[in-house]
């Protein structure tokens, strides 16, 4: 068994000694030897937990253990008389048999002072724990309904930490590679010859081939001025879960220029990727110019390959200060690029629930319209979720 040393190895814990740190380790060589798959790596979590409970507590070392050291629910009776063995002094008895009926794990809970799990449930720990998960629920569902600008703190943080669970599938085309496939669009004329010369000549059956799927790459092209300063963040935290839960996906900001910030997002603690593009973006919560921002990205990066074939998501309230002209020759120009444009606006977040949206009476929505394959709601969590939906279905 690894030597635990002085402490976990982590700065501002408590230590253990070394005498406590080897009466860990012979614990668990005895619960390996009472037929528990106890191994180095639980023994250490062993320490790290009573490290940062009191040692001197009996009851706290005891549960440290419960919860690090037991795996199964079958393997309670035996990691009691173990413990009592071991700790206590209490002798093994004639048999050495671990307590296995009702009364035996009352009675070996009652040494510790600790309360029977079954007759804790009995008396109710069960229903108040399922009441206490489904007030969670409820407040989860209440949540993903709020409208980003009404959160409060707390509840931004709460969004924040289930949008890290969304996932974004991109839909797939058909690429000109093919694979094989035992009922296929055509048959494999190349395979059947080899197979048939394996075999002296004789044809034992047709082989297959289909066209392999590929996925269609993303392109999410987000409106960070000031009229969209309460959706912002919240649109810029799900592009950065999705940049790193989806391959071939590229994300732009513009406010009144256009500003990519793939490599931003790169990082793996949101707040540090957030803090990076907002640090490149330089017209963060000012005017906005979507045509101009719009035919940068087609000239720059679009006539180049990057929306070719491509799903467009533009996330914008179109509010837009510039030419509608220049906006309407850069969507143009954009959709004959691109497999499809989507339109996130969190206007569209006062329609009711399975009504189509209506196109938000801005400048700048009217000139998008005629371009525009999906128009969705983007101001509260359930609306990233019906993208995410909608997604996979654009073929």
């Amino acid at each position: 068994m690894a030597d635990l040393g002085h402490a976990p190895g982590t700065a501002g814990q408590p230590e253990l000694g070394t005498e406590f740190v080897a009466t860990l380790v012979g614990f668990g060589r005895e619960l390996r030897a009472a037929g528990l798959p106890v191994g180095t790596g639980d023994v250490l979590t062993y320490g790290e937990a009573c490290a940062l409970l009191d040692p001197a507590d009996l009851v706290d070392v005891y549960w440290s253990g419960r919860t690090t050291l037991v795996t199964r629910r079958d393997q309670v009776p035996t990691y009691d008389a173990v413990f009592r063995r071991y700790f206590l002094g209490e002798p093994a008895g004639d048999d050495d048999s671990p307590p296995h009926t009702a009364r035996q794990r009352a009675d070996a809970a009652a040494t510790l002072e600790l309360p029977d799990p079954e007759a804790t449930e009995a008396a109710g720990e069960g229903d108040e724990r399922e009441t206490r998960l489904g007030l969670v629920a409820s407040d989860a569902a209440t949540v993903r309904h709020r409208s980003f600008a009404e959160c409060t703190p707390e509840e931004l943080a709460a969004l924040r930490r289930l949008m890290r669970r969304m996932r974004l599938v991109p839909p797939t085309r058909r690429s000109r590679r093919t694979r094989r496939a035992s009922r296929g669009e055509r048959p494999d004329l190349r395979r059947t010859v080899r197979d048939a010369l394996r075999h002296q000549g004789e044809l034992n059956g047709l082989s297959w081939q289909r066209r392999r799927l590929r996925a269609r790459p993303i392109v999410l092209v987000l409106d960070v001025s000031g009229s969209m300063a309460d959706y912002s963040r919240a649109l810029l935290q799900f592009a950065h879960g999705t940049a790193r839960s989806t391959r071939r996906v590229e994300v732009f900001c513009f406010g009144t220029r256009l500003t990519r910030i793939t490599r931003d997002l790169e990082h793996r603690r949101p707040d540090d990727a957030l803090a990076a593009a907002a640090a490149r973006v330089v017209d963060w919560e000012g005017g906005t110019r979507i045509g101009d921002s719009l035919t940068t990205f087609v000239s720059d990066w679009g006539r180049r390959g990057l929306s070719r074939g491509a799903v467009v998501v533009i996330c914008s309230d179109g509010l837009d200060r510039g030419d509608p002209a220049v906006l309407d020759r850069a969507l143009q120009r954009l959709s004959r690029l691109s497999h499809r444009i989507v339109w996130v606006n969190p206007h569209l977040g006062d329609r009711r629930r399975g009504e189509p949206p209506a196109v938000p009476s801005t400048l700048g929505m009217m000139v998008a319209a005629p371009y525009v394959d999906e128009l969705l709601p983007g101001h509260d969590l359930a609306g990233l979720e019906e993208l995410a939906a909608v997604l996979p279905r654009l073929r």
